[in-house]
């Protein structure tokens, strides 16, 4: 019996779902006849009646449950069925009626309010809460309440509520700042990152807990306004100094976004309010990898000072490993004394290293020995690291330059090899990488049985590595006047590009992406072309109009390209838009 009234009820909704309602009619006719004092039923019935427009029936059925059943619920429903019936001032004396019910219990608020949202009678539910809340103070509607007024567009109130739950909730914190997340944006301007605001600092003025700035530096965030979230994460530290782990994860956030100022500022506060050794080298190392990076060659020497300075306080033991590996790096890629830093890197392998600490060192050993061009060596540290953590993230990146280095050497069919296992990644990011290696291989190696061009190309991609630039794009150039018109123009153009944006040559690297554009609008690069236009007219240049044009094609014509969701966020925002 109940399985036969399972596959009913099943019929019936399906046939309700597809607008076939006499039909499923006369499923839920049968179904209430049976399940007389099932409200289920009964009101599956009501909606399909009113679909048919059979609210005279709906009314009497109604009108006697309401003479023999003192629930609130079917008031709502008699009187919802008069609204359609455009009989409103019945509706609303029904509606009155059941708001009523909360006098008599409080606790009808939740389905009262529940049945009036049903219907989307927003503002009744809105009343229905707010009375029983008055009458018994110990309920707590203010989720509710928020919800609804997200519905409504009522943004200054539903922000409101949302904060007077944490207030007695605050572990609620994180599920208000996805809540919030919807309705904020990058723009410090948009008028709700603004509503939001007011309200936090009011609370802070009020009593300032410790969740108003977290909540407050959360928003700077989004903004990316990083120093206000600083001053933010200070306040909290202030108040609870036991762990600096916020203002650490602030700090490269920061970095991250490429405000090293900022960066800079935190770090070195880090440095004055931490005891903690480790806490220190981690400040430290970042401090001198931002100055590397703001560096010019001139500043080098003093960098090499600092880092020895360091050794000398902490030496190269176990706790030093971060910026052992940091300074492995600055010394054959910033210094160029790739030999020097290889010395140094091997030293470091002698230390007693966790597995993935050492295969750490061992990846950054290996593209030291690639930056020398000594492969087969770099090949073997590769190979180690995938024979002994098999299946991890990091071996996957380890087969990444497996194959990268035996592109680098012209073995093109071992590197595709390579690549195609990658393509199942379970890093996006490798996947991806391993993809566009993959489709730059196959593309070219066919047009060519001597690969002339995909060799130089892949020269030129090795001299980019070595930070050979200039190198690189001479190179590059020799590619795009002896092999025009040949499949790998376009990603001699593209790659040309990014050296140009690397040397600060904006006008070349424009000319280049827009020959892109002109030329292989249709070929796998066109989406990166738009894409580089639209940072470098948002970001470099200042023409938020012109980055607009781009991020657009991107969002018309480019539905399936990895730069999609980025290019419509940024679109939004130049926009104007409210929300994400």
């Amino acid at each position: 019996m109940l399985f036969s009234q399972d596959e009913d009820q099943q019929s019936a909704d399906s046939y309700f779902k597809d607008g076939e309602f006499e039909k499923a009619l006369i499923i839920y006719q049968k179904l209430y006849d049976q399940n007389a004092n099932s409200s289920k039923y009964l009101f599956q019935l009501i909606k399909t009646q009113q679909q048919l427009e059979q609210y005279e029936i709906v009314r009497k059925t109604l009108l006697q449950k309401v003479e023999r059943i003192k629930n609130p619920v079917y008031l709502i429903e008699l009187g919802y069925n008069y609204q359609l019936m455009d009989s409103t001032q019945l509706a609303e004396k029904y509606y009155n009626e059941a708001i009523l019910k909360v006098d008599e219990n409080p606790s009808f608020a939740y389905m009262i309010a529940s049945q009036f949202e049903d219907h989307s009678l927003l503002d009744n539910a809105i009343t229905t809460y707010k009375k029983a809340a008055e009458l018994n103070p110990e309920f707590n509607f203010n989720i509710q309440l928020a919800r609804i007024y997200g519905e409504q567009g009522d943004i200054e109130n539903m922000f409101s509520n949302y904060i007077d739950y944490i207030e007695t909730k605050p572990d609620f914190i994180n599920t208000a700042k996805r809540a919030f997340s919807d309705f904020v944006s990058e723009n410090k301007d948009n008028e709700n990152n603004l509503i939001l605001k007011k309200l936090l600092l009011k609370k802070i003025q009020l009593q300032p807990d410790e969740y108003w700035y977290d909540l407050l530096s959360w928003l700077f965030n989004q903004e990316k306004e990083f120093d206000k979230a600083f001053t933010q994460e200070k306040a909290l530290y202030k108040r609870n100094p036991e762990s600096l782990s916020r203002i650490i994860e602030l700090a490269v956030t920061t970095i991250n976004e490429k405000q090293y100022s900022t960066a800079q500022e935190i770090f070195n506060y880090i440095l004055e309010n931490t005891q903690d050794i480790e806490t220190k080298l981690i400040a430290h190392q970042f401090l001198l990898e931002i100055e590397t990076t703001l560096a010019t060659e001139k500043d080098y020497a003093n960098i090499d000072k600092k880092y020895n300075a360091l050794f000398n306080q902490y030496g190269k033991y176990e706790q030093t490993t971060g910026l052992q590996l940091a300074y492995g790096d600055f010394l054959a890629f910033n210094l160029k004394k790739p030999e020097e830093a290889s010395n140094f890197i091997k030293q470091s392998l002698k230390l007693k290293l966790p597995a993935f600490q050492e295969a750490t060192f061992k990846l950054k050993l290996g593209d030291i020995l690639v930056f020398q061009e000594k492969f087969n060596e770099a090949l073997i540290y590769y190979t180690q690291i995938q024979a002994n953590l098999k299946n991890s993230t990091i071996s996957q990146e380890a087969r990444f330059k497996v194959a990268k280095t035996s592109y680098y050497k012209g073995d093109f069919d071992w590197a595709e090899t390579q690549l195609k296992i990658l393509k199942s990644s379970t890093s996006q990011l490798i996947a991806n990488d391993a993809l566009d290696l993959k489709l730059l291989i196959s593309d070219n190696k066919y047009n060519d049985s001597l690969h002339v061009a995909l060799k130089l190309y892949a020269k030129a991609d090795l001299m980019a590595f070595q930070n050979k630039n200039d190198e690189a794009i001479s190179l590059l150039d020799k590619i795009l006047k002896e092999h025009k018109g040949e499949s790998i123009e376009d990603q001699a153009l593209f790659m040309q590009a990014q050296l140009f944006e690397i040397k600060k040559q904006y006008d070349k690297a424009i000319v280049n992406y827009q020959m892109i554009i002109a030329n292989y609008k249709d070929d796998i690069l066109a989406d990166d072309a738009y894409y580089f236009l639209g940072e470098l007219y948002n970001n470099i240049l200042a023409e938020p109009e012109k980055a607009k044009g781009f991020y657009e094609r991107i969002i018309f014509d480019h539905k399936d390209s990895i730069y999609f969701v980025e290019a419509r966020k940024k679109y939004r925002m130049l926009r104007g838009d409210a929300i994400n």
